[in-house]
């Protein structure tokens, strides 16, 4: 049930594609104590976008999961999400935004039914 979803204005090749989204995932499946086989991951490249009135590459990241986010969980991911953008994409992390939805499990559905 856990979801991250990158959207960035780069366009990378397949390869660091492959890699974030795998890292991404686990590392998702860590901070959150779900099981990585209900982790989703979504990668958007070539977005129209700016941050602070500029197209230098930036990049933004939606983050939901049945369930609370703690604080510590929130700022222990901001750190490891961004520094791993960074790593795999070119993205200052001074440059990316995260966005933290916590959702009732009857707000999400799954196999026919709802969490």
């Amino acid at each position: 049930m856990p979801l991250i979803k990158v959207q960035t204005s780069i366009e990378p090749d397949q390869t660091a594609i492959a890699t974030l989204l795998k890292r991404l995932s686990a590392s998702l499946a860590k901070h959150t104590g779900k099981p990585e086989a209900y982790v989703m991951t979504a990668f958007e490249p070539n977005r129209s976008m700016t941050f602070g009135g500029t197209f230098d590459p930036t990049c933004y990241i939606e983050v939901k999961s049945v369930g609370t986010m703690t604080p510590t969980q929130t700022q222990a991911m901001s750190r490891e999400f961004c520094d791993t953008i960074a790593s795999t994409l070119g993205v200052p992390i001074d440059r990316t935004y995260i966005e933290f939805n916590d959702a009732k499990g009857s707000m999400w559905g799954w196999n026919g039914s709802t969490f």
